[in-house]
């Protein structure tokens, strides 16, 4: 039997060329493909990641948020009636950036959040219950000054309102480069932060 030495020896320069390519098209053919789908599941994995971690950044943002309506109304107990039903809203977006039950984080959602707001807002003066589901013993003023919460009411909630137009502002950018269903979540968390503002610095 003819060795392939041998075989490619006796044919010219023109046909061992030409063996020789459709020997080794297979394997590249083969290894391209392969390439290409291990390509495709990366850049998956890649933006996968870069969702996870903008979630996990909108979480944190809207717990930061929370703790900011926790320190107004520590510091102006008065106005736990008020900024209750802004605050729920805010803790059910941060639970829909986690993936959790309250995916509820929609303008419907805020608006009947934000009525109930205005509705409260009208009689400023909270009731006892209301107050103490979040108002801590202490007396309402300037107590808490290192939370950096001005003494005054109307300063305190303008500072509260400013922060949702800045975190509304900056979730309305991020949307651009988010996945569908981030973006969608993202828009939807603007709007209703942006009609919170509004609601803070009315009346």
């Amino acid at each position: 039997m003819s060795s392939p030495a041998s075989v490619l020896s006796a044919v010219g320069p023109r046909r061992r060329s030409l063996l020789i390519a459709s020997a080794v098209l297979p394997a590249v053919v083969t290894t391209g493909c392969t390439g290409g789908s291990g390509a495709s599941g990366a850049g998956e994995r890649r933006r996968e990641s870069a969702e996870e971690r903008a979630r996990a950044r909108a979480a944190r943002e809207s717990k930061e948020l929370v703790e900011r309506y926790d320190a107004v109304i520590a510091a102006h107990p008065k106005l736990a009636g008020r900024l209750g039903p802004l605050r729920a809203d805010v803790v059910r977006q941060e639970a829909a950036f986690r993936g959790g039950a309250g995916k509820d984080a929609s303008p419907s959602a805020s608006s009947s959040q934000s009525a109930s707001s205005a509705s409260s807002s009208a009689s400023s003066s909270a009731s006892p219950s209301a107050e103490a589901v979040v108002a801590p013993s202490g007396g309402a003023s300037s107590s808490a000054a290192p939370s950096g919460v001005p003494g005054d009411e109307k300063e305190a909630l303008a500072q509260l309102a400013a922060a949702e137009r800045e975190l509304a502002d900056r979730r309305t950018e991020a949307l651009v480069d988010a996945p569908g269903e981030l973006a969608r979540l993202l828009a939807s968390v603007a709007a209703a932060g942006a009609a919170r503002a509004y609601l803070l610095t009315k009346g």
